[in-house]
Formats: structure tokens, sequence, C-alpha cells
């Protein structure tokens, strides 16, 4: 059977330790290494062992037995702790068939732990849970396991010993075995299988405990992996290959693709199909910690490491290639300079290079300036210390600013017309408001017979194909619908092209006649802390304008949830640990985009010009005798080639 296994936890709860342990007990290492100590094997980076913790998703392939004598092959990932490194781990979950979650049994269930825990309960993960630490002083495992069942799930069960209670649970969890159980004819083996039933389909959560660090619990756990488990790749292994790209990383000017393959098998030298076509795979490895070991064969299940491919994290390749995209939102960005004498054309380069390898990163550059997307401090550190140790490149990062985005208030009809010699097109669309989070949509409203169809979905392809900047300051344009009222071809002299450029306009032409909005992130937050402390949490959070839910207490902790813009709540995550010292629990996530309460000011700030933007010009080209010559924005419509009743 094979499996791949995904380590996740809060920020030194001792995971990476609990891999090396699992590594040294199934034989792959004769010994054990330590994040402390600089050696991790998961952690081969020279980042992460100067600081200490995950930040690339490394992996490692090991072997477990079944009481029956089944064998399952693992592919263990150890996932990025750090709330920084977020998009790394979504990138990596979005491939496991099991999850590992490692909670500290000292600190117990912290801010990043439920935020974990609520992603893999989203993705219908199956996961087992290992209380680490209890060694430490001041570790209760039944007092953890009780602040799971109440912050996290009822489903989470305490798998300590046979007795009849932990029966008892398990057969509340799965309908074959309650029957089983109530006419007490369940043996042993049905109540593993029950419990097995239970964890796929993510109604039940075992609970093991021990002591990485101190090798207790270890065996245990690796045979609760092995027992609970479940995976079907063996009915997919004559399905047409299909597979996931879950991370691009550049070594030694070669580019690896990391791909897991959820259904037939894929050769070296063999053609796949992407999103650009059909391409080459040079090679095929296997991947041990940052060690590559040349594969003949990739089999429905397994994971491998390939060159040849140009497919970013995200896509699917093989049969019904695609892309899926990530959950996770850059909120803030950071403009990157580079020192006196740094080309900022090769800088561009290397930031492109890292925005293969973490998308997240949306890469920006316009007037002279380049910015990257920012998850948080950390984050920006590493950044630096990557663009100085891998291309020699040092810079400084100005103070994070807020991603906007823009959107309009009410329909808006632009025309887009582009006829420079030998070339003709010209674009009727319609911006029209639509739902919180939508982002771009398009619909053909053009009347019968008016535009042929390929036409037709050039255009849509056009409008889906990038990024619409905004004429307020730039941002991306988001929430509307793309309404195609009108268009134009000419029988001799229209190319594709010639529709992308007519298409780009319109849309420009468009928010020139609109009333634009100016959209701001607003997070929601989740606020645990001693009910003492209570009206000093709340007279923080009103200066900073956040909207707070009813305060609700459990003993002596009150819950407080409410939102807060982005850009207040960046570095409050900071203040509020120093208001609790520490012993405070708090998350956040992404909310929604809402309008700007200071547009005017922030516009100002800005100082962006729709104008002078020569790249997104809103204006169109007409011909002449014999030549084109530019039409301004708001001259278009009275030039116009369609005759279309408004």
């Amino acid at each position: 059977m094979q499996l791949t296994l995904g380590v996740a936890a809060h920020v030194d709860a001792g995971k990476t330790t609990l891999c090396e342990q699992m590594l040294l007990h199934s034989g792959v290492l004769r010994k054990g290494g330590r994040v402390d100590h600089g050696d991790a094997f998961m952690d081969g980076h020279a980042l992460e062992r100067a600081r200490g913790i995950t930040i690339f998703s490394e992996q490692a392939s090991l072997e477990l037995t079944r009481e029956d004598g089944e064998t399952v092959h693992v592919t263990l990932m150890d996932t990025p702790g750090h709330v920084d490194f977020s998009g790394e781990m979504e990138r990596a979950l979005s491939v496991l068939d099991m999850a590992l979650l490692v909670v500290s049994c000292a600190e117990g269930v912290q801010s990043h732990t439920v935020t974990l825990f609520r992603l893999l309960k989203k993705k219908n993960i199956p996961t087992i849970v290992f209380l680490n630490k209890t060694d430490r002083e001041g570790a209760d495992v039944l007092r953890v396991t009780a602040q799971m069942q109440h912050l996290l799930s009822s489903d989470c069960v305490l798998m300590a010993q046979e007795t009849e209670s932990l029966r008892e649970e398990l057969a509340m969890r799965d309908d074959t075995l309650m029957e089983q159980h109530l006419m007490e004819e369940a043996a042993r083996e049905d109540y593993l299988l029950g419990a097995r039933r239970a964890v796929k389909a993510c109604q039940l959560y075992p609970i093991f405990s021990g002591s990485a660090l101190e090798n207790r619990g270890v065996d245990t756990l690796m045979d609760a992996i092995a027992m609970l488990a479940d995976t079907q790749y063996a009915e997919k292994a004559n399905e047409p290959f299909r597979a996931k790209v879950y991370r691009v990383a550049h070594r030694d000017g070669m580019r690896y693709s990391y791909i897991k393959a959820l259904s037939g098998r894929l050769s070296a030298r063999e053609e796949v199909n992407t999103l650009r076509g059909a391409e080459k795979v040079n090679a095929l490895y296997a991947a041990q910690g940052q060690k590559l070991t040349v594969c003949q064969a990739l089999d429905a299940g397994q994971t491998a490491v390939v060159t040849g491919l140009s497919c970013r994290p995200g896509e699917l390749i093989g049969a019904q290639a695609g892309i899926e995209g990530q959950e996770l939102v850059p909120l803030m960005s950071v403009d990157v300079q580079g020192e006196k004498g740094l080309d900022p054309t090769k800088l561009l380069l290397h930031l492109r290079e890292l925005e293969e390898e973490d998308p997240l990163l949306s890469v920006r550059a316009e007037n002279g300036r380049v910015s990257v997307g920012i998850m948080g401090a950390v984050q920006i550190e590493v950044l630096g210390s990557v663009l100085e140790s891998r291309f020699g490149d040092k810079v400084t990062f100005l103070p994070p600013k807020v991603i906007y985005k823009e959107t309009v208030a009410e329909p808006a009809i632009g025309i887009g017309h582009y006829e420079p010699l030998r070339h003709y097109a010209e674009c009727w669309l319609r911006l029209v408001p639509a739902k919180e989070g939508s982002g771009v949509t398009f619909a053909d409203k053009t009347p019968a017979n008016l535009l042929d169809m390929n036409w037709r979905r050039l255009i849509s392809a056009h409008v889906h194909e990038r990024k619409h900047p905004g004429v307020l300051t730039g941002s991306e344009l988001t929430d509307v619908c793309v309404e195609l009222i009108a268009g134009r071809a000419h029988l001799k002299h229209t190319e594709g092209g010639d529709f992308r450029e007519a298409t780009y306009r319109a849309i420009r032409n468009a928010l020139m006649h609109a009333k634009n909005v100016l959209l701001e992130p607003v997070v929601r937050f989740e606020l645990s802390f001693a009910g003492e402390l209570l009206s000093r949490v709340t007279g923080e959070l009103l200066r900073m304008g956040a909207h707070m839910d009813a305060p609700e207490y459990d003993e002596d902790e009150v819950l407080l949830c409410g939102t807060c813009t982005a850009a207040s709540f960046w570095d409050y995550p900071q203040k509020f640990a120093a208001t609790t010292r520490g012993h405070g629990r708090i998350r956040s996530e992404f909310a929604c985009y809402a309008p700007c309460r200071n547009q005017d000011e922030i516009v100002a700030e800005i100082g962006y010009s729709a104008l002078a933007d020569v790249k997104n010009p809103p204006g169109s080209v007409f011909c002449s005798h014999g030549a084109g010559y530019h039409v301004p924005w708001d001259e278009v419509r009275a030039a116009a080639h369609c005759e279309v009743e408004l």
C-alpha cells in the first residue's frame, strides 16, 4: 500500500525530531538528528539549520509493516510549522493521504495548531495526533486531550488502552461496528477495521502520546499509522496517468518538479500533457531528504522528482491537465531594493525564479519598483537570505504595505478598438459588480450573428489570461463580471492578437468611465486569554478600529472574535503576546476584501496615474488614410464602428 503522510505542527512542537525518530526506527537512518543541533536529516537546507526551523517541505521514504504482514510504503513529508511558511505547508497538504498532527503536551493546543487542524478537516485529510514532549514539566496528556476535544473536535479520542470505554468510542463512529458491538459479536479485528473506516471518513482523530526526544511512544505511533491507514491506489494502476505538482525547486542550475501520481504510471523519457501542451520528462528521481536517486517509473500513490517540465505548484498534469489555486493569499507586500551596483533586471529574474517555487510571492514590477507578497516578518528575513546565498543579491526591504484590490460600484461600458494597418478588432464590454470573492468572471451577452463564436471564445480567454489593473492605484481588478455585448472582426485582416489588444483596452476604457472602489483586506481573528485582561485587550482592538463579537467565557479564559483590517492587525500578534505574557492564543485568517474607509487618502498617497500607465492604455487605435492613429479614452465611443443600443 502506498501512503503519503505529512507531519504538521505549531512551531517548536518537536515535529522534525519525531520525523528523525521515525526514520531511525524504520532503518532509513543510523543516527537521528536534532533541530537544535543543526543536524536534522529532514532540515538539510543551510537556512533551516542556521535558524532551527523547517522552511521547505522535505520528504523521505520508509516502510512500515502491518500485523497481517502487508507492507506500507510511506512517503514522509516534514512540513513547515512557522505560520510565515503556511504556503509551503498548504502545498504539501494538497497531496497527502494522511496527516500526523504533532502537539506539544507541555504547551497544549496553540494558535497555529487550531489553524492546521481546521485546514486538515476542511480538506478531509485523515489525521492522527501525537502528543509530544510528555517528558516535559507540566505535560498532562488527559488535560491536553480534553483541550483538543473542546477546541478542535469531540472526535479526538485518546487511544491509551483497549478498554470497554474505548471500544464504545470506536463503535459510536462506525455504523457497521456499532451493530457488531451491540450484538457482542465484535472481535479485536472488527474494532480495528471500524477505527480504520472512521479515520478515513474523518470521524475519528486518534490520539497517541510520547516523547520523540526521549524515544518514547514512537514505535506505538508507527504501528498505529500502519494499521489505521487506508489508500486504494492499486485500483488506479491501469487508469491514464495523472499527477499533481506540489513543489518546484532550483538546485545547481536544474529545475526540479515534485509530483504525486494520482493514477496510472509514468516512465522516464515519456511525454506528459500539461497546460502548455506535451512536455517530455527527462528524468525521474526518488527523494530521500535532499538526496535524489534515479528511478525508472512512477506508479499511482508514489511521489517523484522530475526534470524537463515547466509546471508550477498546484498544476495537474497528464489526463485532464488543469490547475488548483491556493486558498492562502498574501495580504501585505514589500518593495525590494537592490544595493548599489545590483542590476535590477537580474534581481527581477531571480525573484521570478523564486516565485516559481512559491507562487504566493506574487512578484510585481511596475514604474521601476519591484514588490513581493509576504506572509510575515520571518519570511522577509528568509527571502533576503535566499537571494544572497543563491544569487549573491544583497537587498533591503521597505516597510510592509497593504495589497489593495479594486472593483466597480455600478455597471460601466468600455470599448476597445485596435486597427493599425492590416489589423482589425473592436470589442464592447460591460463591467458589472459581482459577488464578493468571485474574482473576474465572463458572460457572453452578444446578440446572435453579430460576432463569430471563435472570436467570442478568444475574448473570454483574454479576459481570464491576466490580472487586470484598476485605475485608482493600479491594483488587481476583482469581483466583476465582464459581459461581452458587441464586437466586430474583419474577414481578411483580423488576427487573434488583435482581440487581445481590443479586450484589454475595452476593460481599461470601462474602468475610466466607472465608479471605482478601492478594496482592502480584512482578517477575522480569534483571541483566547485570561479573563482579567479583557478590558485591556478590548481597548487595544478598539484603537485599531476592530469590530468585535460578544466575548465568550470558559472558566478563567475568554474567547474574543472579530474582524479588523489587515493593515492594522499586521503587527498585533507581537503586542498581544506582550499583553498576555505569552499565555494567550491568537489566530487570524483572511476574511474578505471590503471598501477602503480612507480611499481618497490612500489613492493620493500611492499616486498612481492611469493615463501615465503606457502598458495599460484606455484609448484605442483607429486607421485613417493607411495609418493608425490614437483616439483618447473619452472619444472612443464617438469613433466606434459597432452600432449598439445602450
